[in-house]
């Protein structure tokens, strides 16, 4: 390793006119002087694949959620011998994480006979027991659903007198609110519940294959598991169902006048083949437009069913590429067919134990793989577009009773600062005296609105304190891309290879030359051209409909088995991923090669 390092977190400056962000956060989310001597013998790298932005003080409910469930698990449900969990810290308004590995391999040798016995039950009940895993999720978002916010009354109803109740609409307000967020970290609990164990797998099997084939390419070992049905995939085939049907009842012309989906709909509902076309409309949209364009971690990221902006723009562009005789069905049976040769062609090879072994291996690997992405569609997206869309209630319940003078300033609050106004309200309609509310959130939000926009103008550094000499936290290489390599390369410490102008992982194989794109967000989707690479700093799923009319991806953020690399491999598109700077160093109408076997893009202008 270099001696170049990253600052410590301690000797990163605030911002100017940043001064007082910490009051943002709650006290255990900074890095601290109680506990300094810890935090800087720990290497911190910022979630810019799942917390990008600057977090907005509630939103912080996603990533607390995932900081206990994700370490629990690891830690203390699954015994994983050689992880703990992933800590968290903010700095100027950014998520910076650290994994916590075990090197005491004493440690970690005791810890196996626990793993094995415990993940192995899953591993051996799998599918039994990920079937009633749907079921538990499914019922805590109808039970997120069915919770009522109640604005306060004037006067509580006859009903509750006569009824004989004996609590009221301010117990109702609390209780709703509280199972909200119970229900938030009920649903992160359930995430990991197969998440880790899916990794672990997906790594044991990753891990052998490298054993006995040591020259074997990383996505080749992918490729392997690849061409599996996966809901994630739905909300995109849906689209595709919808176009289809617009073409057959013959209103496919009234998605090409560039009209937004209000206008769309109204022209719809002139025509009676327009009604039935609306119909279907309606059947697809529960569960499947409760979809995010962003990676649902953040209230401000459109989802589908509050904005179907993205979905019909997807839909007319379906409706001309089918039109024109285009193939825009995802080349399932293409990437199955190249799975089963590789697989086969690597079997040949071997005999015996080692034979048994790796059909063992290869199969546990297929069994646990769809799980991997099919939970982001039960958790970041289902159940996240109605957890913000619930809050909203309790936010303009707020601005009602002259908290806030919009329903997200609520956002700028953190739950438990939520609490107390929610308490404060309760307070004032009980004893029948104004609330404190009116006069100092107004104030304080405009203050936090101030400092959040000074925050969102500063650059975060990619790390902080001192690098690991070698990176063997499993998660964090193959889900961030965070490597020995890729630090080096964020350091300027990383080898030049000779013709070469960004390195990555190979996320999904082929080479293609092209013109890039780069989108920054879901809103500049639209703009992508067929045949273009698509640069971002991450994917999203919802940007399903892109990947059959890009020609390959690269991206800022991920590792082998981010939804980047598995979106591409699944719709047999080159992409190199986690280069650390694409969307920083290439511009829209450059000609690039991405070489996906390879993990490196080549500026040809």
């Amino acid at each position: 390793m270099s001696d170049k390092s990253f600052p410590s977190p301690f000797d990163v400056p605030t911002p100017e006119g940043c001064e007082g962000w910490e009051d943002l956060y709650p006290y255990y989310y900074l890095f601290s002087e109680e506990r300094r001597e810890f935090e800087e013998s720990k290497f911190w790298f910022f979630d810019s694949m799942h917390h990008p932005e600057v977090l907005y003080p509630f939103d912080t409910i996603t990533s607390e959620s995932w900081w206990v469930a994700l370490g629990e698990m690891n830690s203390r449900v699954y015994i994983v011998p050689p992880a703990l969990g992933i800590d968290q810290r903010v700095l100027n308004g950014r998520l910076y994480i650290s994994a916590n590995a075990i090197m005491d391999e004493e440690v970690v040798g005791a810890r196996v006979a626990h793993f094995m016995e415990r993940a192995g039950y899953y591993y051996q009940n799998w599918d039994d027991l990920y079937a009633k895993w749907k079921d538990k999720a499914t019922e805590t978002v109808e039970e997120l659903k069915a919770i009522e916010v109640k604005p306060l009354p004037e006067m509580e109803a006859l009903e509750t007198v006569q009824s004989g109740r004996g609590i009221t609409t301010a117990y109702d307000l609390l209780t709703a609110y509280n199972r909200v967020i119970e229900n938030m970290h009920k649903i992160w609990h359930l995430h990991f519940e197969f998440l880790n164990l899916g990794y672990a797998a997906y790594l044991t099997y990753f891990g052998f294959c490298k054993g006995l084939f040591p020259d074997i390419a990383d996505q080749t070992i992918a490729q392997m598991v690849s061409g599996i049905d996966v809901l994630l995939y739905q909300p995109d085939e849906e689209l595709k169902k919808l176009a289809k049907k617009a073409i057959e009842l013959g209103v496919g012309d009234v998605f090409k006048n560039g009209k937004g989906p209000a206008e769309v709909i109204a022209a719809l509902e002139e025509r009676d083949s327009g009604k039935r076309w609306i119909a279907e409309l309606e059947k697809a949209k529960d569960p499947w437009f409760y979809f995010s364009t962003g990676s649902g971690f953040y209230h401000h990221h459109k989802t589908w069913i509050n904005d179907m902006t993205y979905p019909f723009l997807s839909i007319g562009d379906y409706i001309v590429r089918i039109e024109a005789g285009q193939v825009v069905d995802r080349p399932i049976e293409e990437v199955q067919a190249e799975r089963d040769r590789l697989a086969e062609e690597y079997m040949a090879l071997l005999d015996g134990d080692d034979l048994k072994a790796f059909q063992e291996q290869l199969g546990l690997a297929r069994t646990v793989f769809p799980y991997i992405e099919d939970h982001n569609f039960y958790v970041e997206h289902w159940h996240h577009a109605i957890f913000w869309n619930k809050m909203r209630e309790f936010g303009q319940i707020f601005v009602d009773n002259g908290f806030f003078e919009e329903v997200d300033d609520m956002f700028y609050l953190h739950r438990n600062d939520v609490q107390q106004a929610l308490y404060d309200l309760i307070a004032s309609w009980a004893v029948g005296t104004p609330a404190r509310g009116p006069k100092y959130w107004p104030k304080e939000v405009a203050r936090r609105k101030e400092l959040f926009a000074k925050l969102e103008e500063w650059s975060p550094v990619p790390g902080l304190g001192e690098p690991p000499e070698v990176v063997t936290e499993p998660f964090t290489i193959m889900l961030w891309g965070i490597t020995t390599d890729s630090i080096q390369n964020w350091l300027g410490t990383g080898d030049k290879v000779e013709g070469v102008d960004l390195k990555g992982f190979a996320g999904s194989p082929g080479t293609v030359e092209g013109t890039a794109r780069v989108v920054l967000n879901a809103d500049q989707l639209g703009e992508v051209q067929e045949g273009e690479i698509l640069v971002c700093p991450i994917t999203n799923p919802s940007w399903g409909p892109i990947f059959s009319k890009i020609s390959a991806a690269v991206t800022d953020i991920g590792g082998m088995m981010s939804h980047a690399s598995i979106v591409c491999r699944e719709y047999g598109v080159p992409a190199v991923v986690g280069t650390g700077f694409g969307t920083k160093k290439i511009k829209t109408g450059q000609k690039i090669r991405v070489d996906g076997a390879a993990g490196t893009v080549t500026f040809i202008e």
